[in-house]
């Protein structure tokens, strides 16, 4: 007989493992199952709003311990080479993922979650309850059943494909089929300044994290990479090195081993939150767009929503409709516009002429870019 579980969550990220943790917490069996093995690197700017800090700390994560880079200020530039320095209204942290997930990989195991690593989710079925069929490189393919199944896959994966999200087949050219590339350097940053580089097609943020290592991200279309003959030093010597900020941090940084890694077919399109009964959650329910530094943040908060009304359901205090309307509804009140706002604001760094005026603009009239970041946060939760 296939395993039982009161809860499965697809994906070991930072929204899988802080539902995981919430629910075990809540007195609920909960299986987790992620296909790689902790400790690992993944291509995401690792900069986390300070909306999410008293969460990260209830859930058990040492922040203060840490000795974490506070960051409190935004440099923006654009491909001309024209700056513009702002205070972060409500600023954050930088720590790598390959920290943090782990760290909050080991407090779900010592919670009790169930967490399966190298394992691979193949289907999903619904009929009441749920029946995932997993496998994996250390045993045969197998079935496990649950009353509740939450998916924290990421931006793409198998799952979306098999569910047939209409995300997926969006004609909106210019929210996906963007590539992600990440490293890690030993350079000279300030430890309290996330860094914006724009240029064509594209835009690079950098901040420090732990151990004074800097974390570098970027993000541009696969044309351009395209255009580059598919290319990465390539494209960073004939596209980003345009801006000079860019061309003295590659001439200036040492790359650590392991990097550089990347991640493609990134899409920024509407998505829906509920799919054949499963709760999407993290980037598998939308993604805001980079640019706006608060993707870690929103995974975070919609872990913690998701988790509110499961528990309510498997208490019997509301139905399994209630349930995904209430999680829907919950999401979009929270996320929706600032979702919006983040796809409007990446139109503005589209091109390299409507960058360097976005950022002329602030220039001239600084006062606008508070109300404009403010856009894409939220309050501590």
């Amino acid at each position: 007989m296939p395993q039982q579980y009161d809860v499965a969550i697809v994906g070991g990220g930072l929204a899988g493992l802080a539902a995981s943790i919430l629910l075990k917490k809540a007195g609920f069996s909960v299986v987790l199952f992620e296909k790689e093995s902790y400790p690992f690197h993944r291509v995401c700017g690792e900069y986390i709003s300070n909306e999410s800090r008293n969460f990260l700390v209830e859930l058990g994560l040492p922040l203060t311990s840490m000795q974490l880079p506070i960051i409190n200020q935004l440099l923006l530039t654009a491909p001309n080479g024209k700056t513009f320095e702002t205070q972060l209204p409500l600023g954050g942290f930088g720590v790598s993922r390959y920290t943090i997930d782990h760290l909050l990989a080991n407090i779900a195991k010592q919670q009790g979650v169930e967490i399966m690593e190298q394992t691979k989710v193949d289907d999903v079925r619904f009929d009441e309850t749920f029946e995932i069929s997993i496998s994996s490189r250390t045993h045969k393919s197998r079935k496990i059943n649950s009353l509740v199944c939450v998916s924290a896959h990421g931006k793409r994966s198998s799952v979306d494909v098999r569910l047939k999200r209409s995300f997926l087949s969006d004609g909106s050219h210019g929210l996906h089929n963007y590539v992600g590339v990440k490293y890690h350097l030993q350079t000279s940053w300030p430890a309290n300044t996330i860094g914006l580089h724009n240029f064509k097609n594209g835009y690079c943020g950098i901040s420090k994290i732990e151990d004074d290592k800097t974390s570098l991200c970027y993000m541009t279309t696969a044309q351009n990479l395209k255009q580059c003959n598919n290319s990465i030093p390539l494209l960073e010597d004939k596209v980003l090195s345009q801006n000079p900020h860019l061309k003295k941090i590659f001439a200036e940084s040492i790359v650590d081993k392991h990097f550089p890694i990347t991640i493609s077919q990134i899409s920024f399109s509407n998505k829906t939150q509920v799919e054949n009964g499963l709760l999407m959650i993290g980037d598998a329910a939308g993604m805001i767009t980079p640019l706006c530094g608060n993707g870690m943040s929103i995974a975070l908060h919609s872990a913690k929503l998701a988790t509110e009304v499961v528990a309510l359901f498997l208490a019997g205090k509301i139905s399994r409709s209630q349930m995904e309307n209430n999680y829907a509804e919950n999401w979009k009140q929270q996320f929706a516009s600032r979702l919006k706002t983040g796809r409007n604001l990446q139109r503005f760094f589209g091109s390299s002429f409507l960058s360097n005026a976005f950022v002329g603009l602030f220039k001239t009239f600084p006062f606008l870019a508070t109300p404009v970041i403010k856009q894409t946060h939220g309050v501590n939760f």
